[in-house]
């Protein structure tokens, strides 16, 4: 009578506990993401393998060099949290049998672009850092796809739950021509072609099941670091009244609004799936206009200053880079916008990536967040 009763205890334990678990499942049961060092985890590292154990990068979160192009954690990185999942594996670090790739995996290159290698060749640009296109980054999650379930409507049932991100991604496609002619007078022809990359990308994984997908926008890039030190511009007209330069927020709002009808012909065209837009130009912007109110340093300059590198005004030089024997890194990184010239600190990351979870800088908004973004 005594083992029934146990039995009985532990049956009903075991039921309650998978009804309530059933009941509250993750709004999201995986994250597959595509971009570049915004959000690469480290395929890059993976890729190309570093020796210098005394680098700075992933010293503020990870104490250690992480993969992550920053001190700490990316948006990624929060956003995943923030539903409850593990931070993502990096596809070219997975190792088998050790890791849980249902629950997502990265796909994201550090330099990767929105267009293939030839675009840049044929227009004799300076070429970026890695073929690791978009459509390369495709090609992984398709040759990973057959790991992730067995057959259409499995899949169907799993990428039903699950998170697609798409970008941010060509960033380093517009830095091609910046770095090639310093203005952006040649910019806007590029614009039509990067976003039939992105839309390309995302209607194929709209093909393989995919029916909630983020296509971000572009960061403020006149208020980049890298950028104001490359372009360099005497011409105080140049810059807004924030010390960012004007025409290259323009071109990036001109960029977003182009992306933006596209994102809406998609949406037309396959309403049975939920495009998210994510504002990382109005995420980021606000950081820059008042840098006082976020907790960073402030001032027509200091905004500005990388906490890791050399040079003047902004500590950024295209030649010292960050990590290298000359140069320095600041002793309060939280204090800073900008990390290393191009990429933005784990502080900057965590005010964007709470913007985008909890509020207003994501359109439609995701599910409702697991945690709260501390």
């Amino acid at each position: 009578m005594k083992m029934i009763i146990i039995f009985c205890i532990t049956f009903t334990c075991g039921f309650l506990e998978n009804v309530i678990s059933n009941a509250n499942p993750l709004p999201y049961e995986a994250i597959f993401n595509f971009g570049d060092s915004i959000s690469d985890t480290g395929n890059a590292a993976t890729y190309y393998p570093s020796v210098d154990g005394d680098s700075p990068y992933g010293s503020t979160y990870f104490k250690h060099p992480s993969g992550r192009m920053s001190n700490g954690r990316l948006i990624i990185d929060f956003i995943a949290e923030a539903y409850g999942l593990p931070m993502l594996p990096a596809y070219l670090n997975l190792t088998k049998g050790t890791q849980d790739i249902r629950q997502g995996v990265n796909f994201a290159f550090a330099g990767a672009t929105a267009l293939n290698m030839d675009y840049f060749i044929q227009k004799r640009l300076i070429p970026p850092s890695t073929n690791i296109s978009l459509s390369v980054q495709l090609d992984w999650f398709k040759k990973l796809k057959p790991s992730l379930c067995k057959n259409k409507q499995e899949c169907d049932n799993y990428f039903r739950r699950s998170l697609f991100l798409v970008g941010e991604i060509g960033g380093n496609d517009i830095n091609a021509l910046i770095l090639s002619y310093k203005n952006i007078a040649e910019l806007r022809e590029i614009v039509p072609l990067i976003i039939e990359a992105i839309i390309n990308v995302t209607t194929e994984l709209i093909e393989e099941g995919a029916v909630e997908i983020v296509v971000p926008g572009n960061f403020p890039i006149g208020c980049n670091s890298a950028v104001l030190t490359i372009v360099n511009s005497g011409k105080k007209d140049e810059y807004d009244q924030y010390g960012c330069l004007a025409a290259y927020n323009d071109f990036i709002k001109y960029y977003n609004s182009r992306l933006n009808q596209a994102i809406e012909i998609l949406r037309q065209k396959n309403n049975h799936v939920k495009i998210v837009y994510f504002d990382y130009y109005g995420n980021a912007k606000r950081l820059f206009e008042a840098p006082q109110q976020y907790g960073f340093s402030f001032g027509k300059i200091d905004t500005f200053k990388a906490c890791c590198g050399k040079g003047e005004p902004y500590n950024v030089d295209i030649h010292i880079f960050c990590g290298s024997f000359a140069s320095t890194v600041c002793s309060d990184p939280s204090k800073h916008i900008n990390w290393d010239g191009a990429h933005l600190t784990e502080a900057a990351y965590r005010l964007i990536a709470k913007g985008i979870v909890e509020g207003p800088f994501a359109s439609p908004s995701l599910k409702s967040p697991t945690f709260k973004i501390a």
